[in-house]
């Protein structure tokens, strides 16, 4: 399924659960026309009556499990494979392979940025596939720094960063912003 379909799929539980939730609310206000007949069947009723301490308990365990597996459904559907999610790796030529964090990853990136005299502060956000990530920098200028050092500076360092980590990105979005003089 594409992403689209798994957003409509999930707007469209979302909505029926309003739905029942709000109908449900509804009856037990008495909003709605016949809200003095019971909502489940003879027998059901009957059932939940019979076996009063424990039907409330069972129905709070079942409950408590569906949301359980609601929530391991969601964080498995969030999840996306061959993301950068806090480790990158890479299949090695042999039988290993290189795990690698992605913090150190951006840490590494922001240190490299942070040798050119003129960058007070860098920020990079690796997000995207693995093999080609997309790479958001963010550097706060010294209002007294030329910005074209600074741009030959980031080509640079995002180029030795490619040549380390052994992928090229997919996206590269450089912010420059400059900083206030201080007085």
């Amino acid at each position: 399924m594409s992403n689209a379909a798994h957003r409509l799929l999930w707007t469209v539980i979302a909505l029926l659960l309003t739905a029942l939730g709000g109908t449900g609310l509804a009856v037990s206000l008495d909003w709605l026309p016949g809200a003095g007949a019971p909502l489940l069947g003879t027998g059901l009723l009957h059932w939940w009556r019979a076996g009063a301490p424990w039907s409330v308990l069972a129905v709070a365990v079942g409950g408590a499990l569906l949301a359980l597996l609601g929530q391991r459904l969601i964080a498995r559907e969030l999840r996306v494979p061959g993301r950068v999610a806090g480790t990158l790796v890479h299949p090695g030529n042999g039988a290993g392979r290189t795990r690698v964090a992605s913090g150190l990853l951006t840490g590494a990136l922001e240190r490299d940025l942070l040798r050119e005299p003129g960058v007070r502060r860098a920020r990079v956000v690796l997000t995207g596939a693995v093999a080609r990530p997309d790479v958001w920098i963010e550097v706060h200028l010294d209002p007294r720094t030329g910005t074209a050092a600074v741009r030959e500076h980031v080509d640079a360092a995002v180029r030795r960063f490619a040549a380390t980590v052994g992928c090229r990105p997919a996206h590269l979005d450089v912010t420059a912003r400059v900083d206030q003089a201080r007085p």
